[in-house]
Order: structure tokens, then sequence, then C-alpha cells
């Protein structure tokens, strides 16, 4: 009708409903608030890459070179991988091994998908987590047994197994490992970030005593071969 004008709706909603209303909505901002803060130490992210078995893998992340404690196992995320006894061997490295005085068994062997080389006369030789002072002893043994009397063993790795790098990059994708990259580098290798990339943390998949572990960290933290790195999408 004419004339008659509607009341607004703040005196049409009672006044404890819209207050609880009003609480609602600010827990609720708060909730969303902490959890960003949460993934923003670097906590395990649950449901992004990762089955929830994986939730027991230590997180966050050691600073790169801090000590870690006695048990934590001998190569937790976080320690800077070096061309030494401490890296372990997976699908994708190639070794170079050496067995001195037989040119025929000398070569460079690649880790399949089943964690193994396949040599002459001793066939697979398993090389999943072992480093390569394990995986000549190993190598030796079997030498040993009916081929090779008293061999001398040497490995070393000769490629370093990829790293990838997905999201907000301008060439995302697989690229070849270098020794003691950082995220940074590993962006700079997928030439930068996008327009809409959250530079600050990205996400980390590693595995990590057989289990796949995925936690947030800075853009100055190492990456080890075999690391998947994801770089969000910024909200604004």
């Amino acid at each position: 009708m004419l004339g008659v004008r509607s009341a607004p709706m703040s005196r049409l909603m009672p006044r404890s409903t819209a207050t609880t209303a009003a609480k609602f909505a600010a827990v609720l901002l708060l909730a969303v608030f902490a959890a960003g803060l949460a993934g923003c130490k670097g906590g395990a992210v649950p449901g992004l890459t990762t089955p929830d078995f994986a939730l027991s893998t230590p997180a966050p992340l050691p600073a790169p070179g801090e000590a870690y404690p006695p048990g934590a196992g001998r190569a937790p995320p976080g320690v800077p991988v070096v061309p030494n006894e401490t890296y372990t061997l997976d699908s994708g490295d190639q070794v170079r091994i050496i067995v001195f005085g037989q040119d025929n068994l000398s070569n460079v062997y690649s880790v399949d998908g089943s964690g193994a080389i396949a040599m002459p006369l001793i066939g697979p030789v398993r090389a999943r987590g072992l480093t390569t002072f394990e995986l000549s002893s190993e190598i030796a043994r079997k030498l040993a047994r009916k081929y090779v009397k008293d061999p001398k063993v040497t490995v070393e790795v000769a490629t370093y197994r990829p790293f990838f790098i997905l999201g907000e990059v301008n060439r995302p994708g697989q690229y070849p490992y270098v020794n003691a990259m950082t995220v940074e580098a590993a962006v700079a290798i997928a030439e930068g970030y996008t327009e809409r990339a959250k530079k600050r943390f990205v996400r980390l998949t590693r595995r990590f005593g057989g289990v796949m572990s995925t936690v947030m960290v800075p853009t100055d933290y190492p990456v080890q071969p075999g690391d998947t790195i994801y770089v969000r999408e910024r909200l604004f």
C-alpha cells in the first residue's frame, strides 16, 4: 500500500537471535584464522596428498642442519642431501658401481621402480633404503658367494632422482635434482612464480621411513631428490 514503509531487518529479528548469529560468525572467523596460522607454522597438513597414516610422521620438520634426536631415522626430513653415506637410494637414482679388476661388472646402473638394480652374474640387488656403502657391501657379499674371490666394490651416486614442482609456477613438472638446492632454487628452475602464487610457504611431500609426509616449509628450505613441491594459490 502507498505510504507504508517496510521495517528494517534489525527490527524484525529479535535481539537475542541477532546477538547469537554475530557470536557464531566471530567464532567461525577465529577458527579459520587459527587454522591458517597452524598451517604457516609448518605442521603436517592432513587430507592433501597423504593417507591418514602419514600424519604419524614427525612434523614440523627440523631446521636445516639441525641435529635430530636418536631414533628419529637415518635421513629425516630437513637434513640437507650431501653425496655421502647418509643418503639413501630410491627409484630414479643412478649409481656408478666399480668392481676392481672386473670391467664387465663396472658400470652405471639405474634403480628401477621396484627399488632394485640389475647386475650381471648376481641379478637384481635391492637398493631402496640403502646407503651407497650398504649397497657396495651387499654387492660384494653376493659376488663373493661363487663369482669373485674377495671382491672390492665401490658405489657412488651418478645422478640423483628428479624432484617435482607443481602449482603456481610458470613451468610445473619434473626436473633433475641439483645438489644442495632449496625451494627457491627449485622455483627458479621452474621459471618463477605465477602472479597468483603464495610465496611465503610451500607444501612439500617427502618419503620418510616408508611413509609419504606432507608439511609446509619456507622457501629457504632444503630440497631432497624425489621431493614434490606444491606452490599454492593466494586467496587475494
